[in-house]
């Protein structure tokens, strides 16, 4: 049987020994995943529901082509050249008619300072004057002004897009500003709208800023997309993925998706007519926790950046009507190995939103779909049956001189940056490391925040461990213990 390659994306690299790669020897597809779960038996259940199919939110790729759509499925046969691309959720076009339908009588003008400004467009024949005129009469909304929305808004702010739309209602924080390059040191703690509009205004003048300081909701988002030609998801959470793919099929918005983690990115475009959406790829989102984010899980400062500009990219060809835009095609980012692959995709005619037969036909409860739990009440007592013992209470009795034993769940790299005392076992190598603690114990468990010591206490409880989760995490500490604990 021929050895084949199996590539493994970075959140399921846990479940794999950390490889990026994998090689087994079988004769077809269905046969290399049995190798690969058979040695690695933790990702089995990551890539396999319980009756035994491959998760909805989980794509296989033989070289470029999605399995689903070949006709031997996971029987189809591989041979030694072949490598096989593992594709979860993270978060070809043709030449296609300007999106922004304006008549040529009723473009806007561009006055002498416009006209030197965008000269380097002028110039070239596949914009001119008039495709200039097209990008001044456009509108573009981006959702999130982070690490994403950064790059894409100043690109169509330098391109002259006439009117961009920046939804978004957080405030600037000191971790943004390693990738967030729309904001500066002055603006933390201001309101990341009110910093991009400052940014953007000076950059280019002769553009509108429409801000929506809001969270993008169910009850919100069409009212808000009715206005604009083209929408922009620089969003960093599932359900918000979802209702942007949604709404913009709903309201018949092209949908210029990226997405990022750690080192990779992914960038499409979805929601066009002849096109697939977001769920054609991915029909559900992965289980709550598998994906970290890049506050948990971390992000090279400059991968939004490459993925934002691609976007943008997308943005101005759709508005000229010009090249090959991203749809039907998923283009992956390896920042690390600086690769680009482009993988097809296809519109599946059962897609519950934009198949024939569609069954979402109404903005739904996105939190809930994405099987997210409503955040627990501040000082909640209990979490999924797991006591919450709050950093103040924490220290209160250490001091007091009680037999707690601190465990702490994160990684080896977090663990050199700050720590407060605790056993390092990570999370991914708890089940096998489980016997290194005393059952006899009271067991605290802390990560940064909480989100990853929630699951390991969760885990433990059932194991038969006594077991509180440490609010909060180590961020918490050091913000109401220890302020010379670092915070990162």
């Amino acid at each position: 049987m021929p050895p084949v390659k199996i590539h493994i994306p970075t959140p399921l690299r846990q479940f794999a020994g950390k490889q990026a790669t994998v090689t087994v020897e079988a004769a077809t597809v269905g046969e290399a995943l049995e190798e690969l779960t058979l040695s690695h038996p933790e990702l089995k259940k990551q890539l396999y529901s319980e009756d035994g199919k491959l998760r909805a939110f989980v794509n296989l790729y033989l070289n470029d082509e999605d399995i689903r759509y070949l006709s031997e499925k996971e029987n189809t046969a591989v041979k030694e050249s072949d490598s096989l691309s593992i594709i979860p959720s993270i978060a070809g076009g043709s030449e296609m008619a300007t999106l922004t339908e304006v008549p040529a009588t009723g473009m806007p003008s561009l006055n002498n300072d416009e006209i030197a400004r965008y000269s380097r467009h002028l110039l070239l024949p596949e914009v001119g004057m008039e495709g200039q005129q097209k990008l001044k009469a456009a509108r573009v909304l981006c959702v999130g002004t982070g690490g994403l929305g950064s790059p894409l808004a100043f690109y169509l702010a330098a391109a002259g897009v006439g009117t961009l739309g920046l939804v978004d209602f957080d405030v600037v924080d000191s971790s943004n500003l390693q990738r967030q390059i729309i904001h500066s040191t002055k603006d933390v703690g201001r309101l990341k709208l009110d910093s991009a509009e400052e940014k953007l205004k000076a950059l280019n003048p002769y553009m509108n800023i429409v801000k929506f300081n809001t969270m993008l909701l169910s009850a919100n988002a069409m009212e808000i997309f009715k206005d604009f030609d083209i929408v922009a998801d620089g969003t960093d959470n599932f359900p918000t993925r979802y209702l942007v793919n949604d709404a913009c099929v709903l309201s018949g918005k092209p949908n210029v998706y990226g997405s990022i983690f750690r080192f990779e990115g992914q960038a499409s475009v979805f929601a066009t007519e002849e096109g697939p959406c977001y769920r054609c790829l991915y029909p559900e989102p992965p289980p709550p926790g598998l994906v970290p984010s890049c506050a948990e899980g971390g992000v090279l400062g400059i991968l939004p950046g490459l993925v934002g500009v691609i976007q943008a990219t997308e943005v101005i060809k759709l508005i000229l009507g010009a090249g090959e835009p991203l749809i039907g095609r998923l283009l992956l980012v390896d920042s690390l190995g600086m690769r680009f692959r482009e993988l097809k995709l296809r519109k599946n005619p059962d897609c519950p939103v934009c198949g024939t037969h569609p069954t979402v036909t109404a903005l739904i409860d996105y939190e809930q779909f994405c099987g997210i739990q409503p955040a627990p009440a501040p000082g909640a007592a209990k979490i999924n049956g797991i006591e919450q013992l709050d950093v103040t209470s924490f220290k209160q009795q250490r001091d007091a001189g009680k037999d707690l034993f601190l465990l702490d769940v994160r990684e080896p790299h977090e663990y050199k940056i700050a720590q407060i005392g605790g056993y390092l076992i990570p999370l991914g190598d708890l089940q096998k490391r489980v016997s290194e603690l005393d059952s006899s114990r009271e067991i605290v468990v802390h990560c940064k925040s909480g989100g990853r010591s929630q699951k390991a206490a969760e885990f433990l409880q059932q194991a038969g461990f006594k077991v509180k989760n440490l609010a909060g995490g180590i961020g918490a500490w050091s913000d109401q213990v220890d302020p010379k604990v670092p915070k990162y």
